[in-house]
């Protein structure tokens, strides 16, 4: 197993953000997390990237306990993450916001700056350019190429869809399922229920900082609860 969340609680002053929450994600593997705002999914994946600490619980890594690693020593071991908002540099150029992607690495990365560009060909036509001035599509390609060029074993996206236009949205989509086919695994937060199930292998339901369902991502968009509460449909 890759990676494992084991009955995590992780509080903000004295509220429960999270109530026991258990999911795991296999190499290889697309899981996304759905549920309403304000359920614990943006939580939970600052909890595995190590910006939110355990009150109980262990985050596992390929078996070993990391729930006390720092931020940075888990993207070294692989847990690369494209954070909600996209968090651009705005005074930095796009090269520049792309090589804060790989602070951490000793060693020449330079064919994974052109493997970026490739998968983004908008990035590289401006390369020079203020990620300040991009759309917001445009930024949110930085923020994904900034997180694979920590090199990540496993891709935590959050909320990448988000404010996108409708094809945008569905390039974005693609981009995640080919970057899932290159042998990366991906474990992703989106608002956008629909989409996100039918890209993902598995996912799982959250409500109020509890995990409710778990299924295959075909089973819950044929699901007539999760349709109800999260497709628009019943």
């Amino acid at each position: 197993m890759l990676l494992e969340v084991q009955d995590i609680n992780v509080h903000y002053g004295k509220i429960a953000a999270l109530k026991g929450i258990t999911l795991d994600v296999n190499e290889g593997e697309i899981v996304s997390l759905i549920g309403a705002n304000g359920a614990g999914k943006t939580t939970t994946l600052k909890t595995i990237s190590g910006l939110r600490p355990l009150t109980s619980g262990k985050v596992l890594f390929e078996g070993e306990d990391i729930s006390k690693m720092q931020g940075h020593r888990r993207v070294r071991l692989g847990i690369g993450q494209s954070p909600e908002g996209r968090g651009v540099f705005p005074g930095m150029t796009v090269q520049e916001n792309l090589l804060m992607g790989a602070y951490t690495r000793k060693g020449e990365f330079s064919a994974d700056l052109e493997k970026v560009y490739g998968r983004f060909p908008r990035l590289a036509e401006r390369k020079t350019q203020f990620a300040g001035t991009m759309s917001g599509g445009e930024q949110q390609m930085i923020a994904i190429g900034r997180a694979l060029m920590t090199n990540p074993r496993v891709l935590l996206l959050d909320e990448p869809s988000m404010g996108l236009a409708p094809m945008l949205i569905a390039e974005i989509f693609k981009i995640i399922q080919e970057i899932n086919a290159d042998g990366t695994t991906v474990l992703l937060v989106e608002q956008n229920a629909q989409q996100a199930l039918k890209i993902s292998h598995r996912a799982y339901v959250l409500e109020t900082g509890r995990v409710v369902k778990s299924a295959p991502g075909k089973d819950l968009l044929d699901d007539p609860q999760v349709r109800a509460a999260y497709l628009g449909g019943h």
